[in-house]
């Protein structure tokens, strides 16, 4: 299909499982165990008839959309129940039980999904000749108006033609491992999807107290080390509900992921985009650190970003309340091409596009003097009424692929020349 004839929607029906702790009572009078040790106690309390009655009901509820859930009620009982077991011996199905009253089940995408990303698929095995396998990354929108990350896949060709996968009927829980992170007293995460068949089935979702309103908004990049290397990496927004700031991920495989905090000065905000290789020796990023320009970044630490300096200010009428960084810099012979967002009047967002000089990028060549796309009266309505967004753009030749949010609802495709785009810029 020509990209444009594409709509991505949320799909309530899709559900993960994911840990659930109840509060404690609060000033209510007890007897001074947690809430997690006295439910453990009711369950060890069922008769052996009650307690294979009520596991049965569980497991078969949950087989038809679930892989592996035996498997995440131990790790649930393991992780929140068992240090609370004080010794006391607790058979198999006991086990089982009472890691499903410390599960719960969430529809990841029940509410929107949007602002996508896009890379290229690590494995381009069996693509036909000038077409490309791709990664989107979507946020999809919970109970709770809470965030996480999902992925779809697809290919692409020379042709224009983009067709989509459809996502698979399951998600999968990772395991989640504590690691060291940009702080001593701020660890990451590393997410462990195993058994999976598809990338459709990952879900990360908020792990961590800085994540727990929602990871927004992820910025992947194939990035290449002068040596050849490649890794993927992803800026992204942690929300904890009070403050917001920059995290990273990074990938090989797209089986594990490491999450951890950016520090610096430059890192609480949103809105950063990694360049897809080193600059000079250094890494480089696009961000809004104050809210209304384009910054240019750089940092000798991948994880520390002190420094920078605007590159670009609002202009013209459909931008003059900020600017901000949509894509992550793309490589092409004229330069870097990366697509931007303006807000204008009414708090509408719309998306241009800008071009940097290859080899100093802080060196601004060109910019879009009107929008390449805007809130149309078909697609402005929504969660958020006119906005188009977006966190990534593909070239493929001359054909540049801009996947977008709308009105952060729903998820839309626009191609365009480069040459022609190019041409419309000033």
């Amino acid at each position: 299909m020509k990209p444009g004839d594409i709509l991505l929607r949320p799909q309530p029906s899709r559900v993960v499982l994911r840990p659930f702790v109840p509060a404690e009572n609060g000033g209510m009078p007890h007897d001074g165990r947690a809430r997690v040790e006295r439910i453990l106690e009711r369950v060890l309390g069922l008769t052996e008839q009650d307690l294979e009655q009520e596991l049965a009901r569980v497991l078969t509820s949950l087989a038809d959309r679930h892989r592996n859930v035996k498997c995440v009620l131990q790790r649930r009982f393991y992780d929140i129940v068992e240090p609370h077991a004080r010794g006391r011996s607790v058979s198999g199905d006991q086990m089982l039980l009472a890691g499903a009253y410390f599960t719960e089940e969430y529809s990841f995408e029940a509410a929107a999904l949007f602002n996508p990303g896009i890379v290229l698929h690590p494995d381009q095995e069996g693509v036909p000749a000038e077409s490309v396998r791709i990664v989107l990354s979507l946020r999809g929108v919970g109970e709770g108006h809470i965030s996480s990350i999902i992925f779809r896949t697809g290919v692409f060709g020379a042709d224009g033609q983009l067709t989509l996968d459809l996502p698979s009927r399951w998600a999968t829980s990772p395991q989640i491992e504590t690691i060291p992170g940009g702080a001593p007293d701020d660890p990451g995460v590393r997410l462990f999807y195993g058994g999976h068949d598809d990338l459709s089935e990952l879900v990360l979702f908020p792990v961590t107290y800085r994540q727990r309103h929602g990871i927004e908004d992820l910025r992947l990049v194939r990035f290449v080390e002068d040596d050849g290397h490649v890794t993927y990496l992803g800026t992204y927004t942690a929300f904890s509900g009070e403050a917001v700031r920059q995290e990273l991920l990074r990938t090989r495989d797209f089986v594990s992921f490491d999450l951890n905090a950016l520090t610096g000065k430059l890192s609480a905000t949103k809105g950063m985009a990694l360049f897809p290789r080193r600059i000079d020796g250094r890494y480089a990023m696009l961000g809004r650190h104050d809210h209304e320009n384009i910054w240019l970044l750089r940092s000798n630490e991948l994880y520390q970003w002190e420094n920078g300096d605007v590159i670009a200010s609002p202009r013209w009428p459909w931008e003059f309340i900020q600017l901000g960084i949509c894509s992550p810099p793309i490589e092409i012979d004229e330069g870097w091409l990366f697509i931007l967002h303006g807000v204008g009047p009414i708090r509408s967002y719309c998306l241009g596009a800008c071009l940097l000089d290859k080899k100093n990028p802080a060196n601004v060549i060109a910019r879009s003097i009107e929008p390449i796309v805007r809130p149309s009266p078909e697609t402005r309505d929504g969660y958020v009424p006119n906005v188009v967004y977006s966190c990534g753009a593909l070239a493929l030749g001359r054909t540049l692929l801009l996947p977008h949010g709308i009105a952060d609802s729903f998820t839309g495709f626009a191609s365009f020349s480069i040459d022609e785009l190019l041409a419309t810029m000033r």
